[in-house]
């Protein structure tokens, strides 16, 4: 028997020791059908966040279908396709708005993705999402908001260097503005993934799919992280997460920061310094891009810095035409 698998902060709800958290369909085809649902989660996913969101469709779509009495191998193209448009038309009872058609959309990838799975596994068939269409999108333009310079510049200042707590979080934001760090890819650092080339404090980012990217820091980075990790004492400890959780005594413990508490510390960080945009952490990778292309900067390096395999998503977060389309609007003068 397998143990209860882990990510790296909390468990996964699948266990091949226990049917309980396998969903009715699923269990009810047998043990050979209950192993390749289990490996397909812990096997063939590797990203907790891709995960946790599968699985939560995938049990979404299996409920329903226990409900309606279809089994699984009467599942049909028909079916996944009555499933999108029942969530198309969801209306979610705490915000009054159906589901987004991003949300819909990976649901659909998430059933898609497991058909594949049992289908290659010789479970089922064909796969009967792979008909299926979803909800079309287009996008040109991101949504998350974004910090103008002089806010960004509020904040950092507005910390309170005194204390550990204070230098890890100036250091960490600084992390994702100066380096366009995702916050997964920079809690995800140790300590080791500062090091010296010259003169000149680079810094390694463990990206998606198993990726590094390797930069160079900025002035201002170089000085909030080697302050903090001085202060920390962790110089040495390589192997160590860089950025720790406090314990009681509001010294730094040997555990890492989740993406929660980083999330609650922005917010946190954001109300003390009087910054009135509602931000995420996902805010300072956003401002670090449209600051270096309004200064001259070029969307091309943009995307290298940012680590983007694609333009078109460095343009996403690129919002400097914000101010001129409200320049724009203020030319109707009535």
């Amino acid at each position: 028997m397998h143990e209860l698998l882990a990510t790296e902060n909390r468990p996964f709800p699948v266990s091949i020791a226990s049917s309980a958290n396998v969903p009715a369909i699923i269990d009810a085809a047998g043990p050979h059908v209950r192993r390749r649902f289990v490996e397909f989660f812990t096997a063939n996913i590797r990203n907790p966040n891709t995960r946790e969101a599968y699985y939560r469709a995938v049990c979404g779509f299996a409920s329903w279908c226990d409900e309606y009495g279809v089994e699984l191998e009467r599942v049909e193209p028909s079916i996944v396709a009555a499933y999108i448009e029942q969530l198309m038309r969801q209306v979610n009872s705490r915000t009054g708005r159906p589901m987004a058609d991003a949300t819909v959309k990976q649901h659909l990838a998430g059933i898609r993705m497991l058909f594949d799975y049992l289908t290659t596994g010789g479970v089922v068939g064909y796969n009967p999402a792979a008909a299926v269409r979803g909800p079309k999108i287009v996008v040109e333009k991101g949504k998350t908001p974004v910090l103008s310079a002089d806010d960004a510049r509020l904040l950092l200042d507005s910390i309170d260097c005194t204390r550990i707590s204070g230098l890890r979080d100036r250091a960490l934001i600084g992390v994702m503005v100066f380096a366009f760090a995702r916050v997964g890819a920079t809690l995800k650092m140790n300590v080791g993934d500062l090091y010296e080339n010259g003169r000149t404090l680079w810094l390694r980012l463990h990206e998606k799919g198993g990726r590094y990217h390797e930069m160079p820091c900025h002035h201002k980075l170089a000085q909030y992280l080697d302050e903090y990790v001085e202060a920390a004492g962790i110089r040495e400890r390589r192997s160590s997460p860089l950025f720790c959780t406090l314990g009681r005594t509001r010294t730094l413990t040997e555990f890492r920061l989740t993406r929660q508490d980083a999330w609650a510390m922005v917010k946190r960080r954001a109300r003390a310094a009087g910054v009135s945009t509602e931000i995420c952490c996902h805010s300072f990778r956003a401002t670090g891009i449209t600051t270096f292309v309004k200064n001259g900067g070029t969307p091309e390096n943009a995307r290298k810095l940012a680590a983007h395999r694609d333009q078109k998503t460095t343009n996403m977060y690129i919002r400097v035409d914000d101010e001129l389309s409200q320049e724009e609007v203020e030319r109707v003068r009535i």
